[in-house]
């Protein structure tokens, strides 16, 4: 079988989300089933990394699409050409964006459907594509993968789509993401924060996010704490200045530590974390969750989407709109030692719970039942 997968997103040094999602489903897909081809569709220069094995053919069909605009003529002008052209049997998009004018078979994987519940969070023109376009991709989809049941349940209940079309498949943790000792700890901390014991954000930074809460909420917690340091590690994303602005005006901005998502490792400055505190108000599923509890790092985390459904009971969920909650969660974290061990015993438990394995073959399975 041909398989032609979306892989525009895959850029080095810029795993986060959707791409780290993209990298990990398809490398296993590509590994365990060598006798089929693999068509990997880029829209720019691509590193030979994601040529995982002798079965992938990398293709590059322009234009660069990261504008409305180039989304349109990417997937509905150049993209169904190229399908034909290389003769694909079934087309999974693994971004939530695909080909309405395509008929080639397609399985679409839905992240979340945040810009309905938050619309303002978004740029005008994305709003309105999304708005536009995505009921279209989901009704046009032979197949949808949910990334969570929360997903699943936000697609039937927004779009009015049979749950039977809709196939919940897990995301996971990365391999990389491993507890250090307490040497490394140390370490990172004196190169990171002076040696100070750190909260860590980890994510791209954008308003639904929550940043601004989680900074008066830090901001509240050093009133009774001041050893305390709050790292923001991510890609600064859209629609930030009033987020910058509220780091800036801070009364504890010399505690605030911002790291770029291609400085350092992620892994190791995450590891050495008192807690993640994510406490973003929608996600349709939180792989930082499930990094940090591969970490042995205590999650604070929303008590709303598919936040809850990912954490359990591995984690302390507060109301994200709630400064309060958020400071006290983060003051019980570092009071209570009981607490954070059961929170790491219990993250421990639940992150081995996720499988990219599962996920990609579950995957694989939807996709031969397309091309049958």
């Amino acid at each position: 079988m041909r398989i032609g997968v979306n892989t525009r997103v895959l850029l080095k040094h810029r795993m986060e989300g959707v791409a780290r999602y993209i990298y990990e489903i398809t490398k296993r897909m590509v590994l365990a089933h060598p006798e089929d081809d693999f068509i990997f569709f880029f829209d720019r220069d691509y590193d030979d990394e994601f040529l995982f094995a002798d079965n992938v053919t990398g293709i590059i069909i322009t234009p660069q699409a990261r504008h409305p605009l180039l989304w349109y003529t990417w997937f509905e002008m150049s993209l169904p050409k190229a399908l034909v052209d290389h003769k694909i049997d079934v087309f999974f998009s693994p971004d939530t964006y695909l080909s309405l004018k395509s008929k080639v078979p397609t399985l679409l994987t839905s992240h979340d459907l945040a810009y309905l519940h938050y619309p303002k969070h978004i740029p005008l023109l994305v709003r309105h594509y999304y708005k536009h376009y995505f009921p279209r991709f989901h009704k046009r989809a032979d197949h949808i993968i949910a990334v969570s049941q929360s997903t699943k349940e936000d697609i039937v209940n927004q779009y009015t789509i049979d749950p039977d079309k809709i196939t919940v498949a897990y995301n996971a943790c990365a391999d990389h993401f491993k507890p250090i000792s307490s040497v490394e700890k140390v370490n990172v901390r004196l190169k990171y924060t002076n040696g100070k014991p750190y909260f860590i954000y980890l994510g791209s930074i954008h308003p639904r996010k929550n940043i601004i809460r989680l900074v008066k909420a830090f901001e509240m917690f050093c009133k009774t704490n001041s050893d305390y340091r709050l790292i923001i590690l991510g890609r600064w994303a859209w629609n930030n200045d009033i987020i910058a602005s509220a780091i800036t005006n801070s009364k504890v901005t010399n505690q605030i530590i911002l790291i770029d998502d291609m400085e350092g490792d992620i892994s190791d400055i995450l590891a050495a974390a008192e807690a993640l505190v994510y406490v973003s108000l929608f996600e349709g599923f939180g792989l930082p969750l499930l990094e940090a509890m591969q970490c042995q790092v205590p999650v604070i985390t929303s008590d709303r989407t598919a936040l809850k459904e990912v954490a359990k009971e591995a984690a302390l969920l507060v109301d994200p709109e709630s400064v309060e909650e958020i400071a006290a969660a983060m003051f019980r974290i570092t009071s209570d030692g009981e607490l954070r061990d059961r929170l790491v015993y219990q993250g421990g438990l639940r992150v081995k719970r996720f499988s990219w394995d599962e996920a990609a073959e579950v995957i694989y399975e939807r996709i031969v039942g397309l091309g049958a």
